[in-house]
């Protein structure tokens, strides 16, 4: 027996849909444009925004900054994150309760504060190069992400599988990798990809670290838009649009998202 949707909630669907869908479908239109102001609904279509956005020396550059960047501080926090998640759930009674709280500090503390504390500290105080400061920042701000994502994902793994390898005379560190990591990669997949969106999409952090000749794309379409009102803004946040769905896409094609959800 089918039982019948009440009209209210559909119509509650249906906005809810409309809500999150409409900056979109808005910033895709205002990005096709004709116009060389923003506006929405288009006045005409064209590319060529896009191509603008190809034209500018600076928004190439930054372009391949940022993308450097997110996956450097995400790699290192991966680094950083596996063996720390592992320690956590692995030896949870020996381990200090306050340890797991330690990792959840740079999404406690507003970004904002966390930015100008690293641009007094790592910058300032300890000179250390732009680009690096960058890096350390950007990997501060992931490596909470990674511990949790991949905590989660090793909370259901069971442990006596590894002490039944080492048993039989597999070495702890080939264990490791040979038994533990196939069984939480889908945890540390989706650990790399919301690390790598978050890292690239990151402004608070990144406006306080760049300077004279290094800067990421985010920091770079602020400086734009002071100066200009045109759809190329619009234009290169449709670009990350498609390259966070090209990601979703590839792990799709490779290991798929059901292999994701379990």
């Amino acid at each position: 027996m089918t039982r019948s949707v009440h009209p209210a909630l559909i119509g509650l669907a249906v906005l809810v849909f409309i809500f999150l869908v409409g900056p979109l479908v808005i910033v895709v239109g205002a990005a096709l444009s004709d116009t060389s102001f923003l506006t929405f609904p288009p006045q005409g279509l064209s590319l060529r925004w896009f191509e603008n956005i190809f034209e500018i020396a600076a928004f190439r550059r930054t372009i391949v900054t940022s993308l450097q960047i997110a996956f450097l501080s995400t790699g290192i926090a991966l680094v950083i994150g596996i063996p720390a998640a592992y320690a956590m759930n692995r030896y949870r009674i020996a381990l200090p309760g306050w340890l797991s709280t330690l990792f959840v500090l740079p999404v406690l503390v507003p970004e904002l504060v966390l930015g100008f504390s690293l641009l007094k500290s790592v910058a300032v105080q300890f000179t250390v190069p732009i680009y690096i400061s960058l890096v350390i920042g950007h990997t501060l701000l992931v490596l909470p992400y990674v511990v949790r994502v991949i905590s989660a994902s090793l909370a259901n793994f069971d442990f006596s599988v590894e002490e039944a390898a080492i048993s039989l005379g597999s070495p702890p560190l080939k264990t490791f990798f040979t038994i533990l990591l196939p069984n939480v990669r889908s945890g540390v997949i989706a650990a790399f990809i919301l690390a790598f969106i978050t890292s690239i999409n990151d402004v608070s952090i990144s406006i306080f670290m760049t300077g004279p000749g290094i800067s990421t794309l985010p920091i770079q379409l602020l400086a734009h838009t002071e100066q200009f009102f045109d759809p190329t803004v619009a234009s290169v946040s449709v670009l990350l649009m498609v390259l966070t769905v090209a990601v979703m896409a590839i792990v799709e094609r490779t290991l798929g998202l059901t292999f994701l959800a379990k």
